[in-house]
């Protein structure tokens, strides 16, 4: 990974591990049509509490071993022992799978201390480094982490993340102000470490709206109310999202970020597009 973002701006994408044979199915046929763009890198996520820790590691392997792509696996430390993580590390190496993304993960709704040997995300890049030679990324929140009393800790404790890491990866957002301010607040503490944005494209504006929500990130009212106006037309809000997602990009890339990272959902079309409209598609 650290090659791969010397190289010039990367461009990435986000896939989760499926629930049934259809979506998985699904998620074969975008990682074919994505694998044509080249990507610098794909990731694949861990579900909360290891709930996915087999399917994300076999579809990581899989990715690394029978396509031309690189992959990335996620992988939360919250309530997990020390030796849980070390062996799945050890299998990842053996896989042949070098990358890492390093989280933290949701502790319990009920309130309670999370039952494990990790608290922080800084504690799991810190065993990784340990483990092997892995590049290590951490997750970043350009609006701040839901969790952080106010911005200036949460950017003190993202530097300390970052530092100690090889990269970042955002939650997404929907404003570059909100992208460029936390890049500007970074440089302000003495990290240089490279941010990559993510971008998540509208296709399904409710479903985004409440994944806004769960992750902390504001939902622009004006975004809203466009796609609120277009609700009933499917074509017509993928073509708003697409749009809207195509403009940040360039924005972002006019800026000099060090990539840009999809959040899929398991499909391409709408990737596909915005990558068409920033010359980013091969032929």
């Amino acid at each position: 990974m650290r090659d791969l973002l010397a190289a010039g701006p990367s461009v990435s994408f986000e896939f989760f591990p499926p629930k049934t044979d259809e979506a998985e199915r699904q998620l074969q046929l975008t990682i074919k049509e994505l694998e044509h763009l080249s990507p610098s890198f794909v990731s694949v996520t861990y579900g909360a509490g290891g709930s996915t820790r087999e399917r994300t590691r076999d579809i990581v392997i899989g990715i690394e071993r029978d396509t031309s792509l690189t992959a990335m696996a996620h992988l939360t430390c919250v309530g997990h022992r020390r030796h849980e993580i070390t062996e799945l590390l050890e299998e990842y190496e053996q896989g042949g799978v070098s990358n890492i993304l390093a989280l933290a993960g949701d502790p319990p709704t009920d309130g309670e201390p999370a039952e494990g040997d990790f608290a922080y995300a800084l504690e799991l890049v810190e065993l990784v480094r340990e483990a092997g030679d892995f590049s290590v990324g951490v997750a970043a929140h350009p609006e701040g982490h839901p969790r952080s009393p106010d911005r200036d800790s949460d950017l003190r404790h993202l530097a300390a993340k970052l530092t100690a890491a090889d990269f970042g990866v955002t939650q997404f957002f929907f404003r570059a102000e909100d992208y460029l301010r936390m890049r500007d607040g970074l440089v302000e503490r003495g990290c240089d470490t490279p941010v990559i944005p993510g971008i998540m494209p509208v296709t399904n504006a409710r479903q985004v709206q409440r994944f806004a929500e769960l992750s902390g990130a504001a939902f622009p009212a004006d975004l809203a109310a466009r796609l609120e106006s277009v609700a009933d037309d499917a074509v017509e809000v993928r073509r708003i999202g697409v749009e809207v997602a195509t403009e940040l990009c360039r924005t972002l890339l006019d800026e000099g970020v060090p990539g840009l990272h999809f959040y899929t959902l398991n499909r391409s079309t709408a990737t596909r597009e915005i990558a068409a409209n920033l010359g980013l598609a091969r032929p």
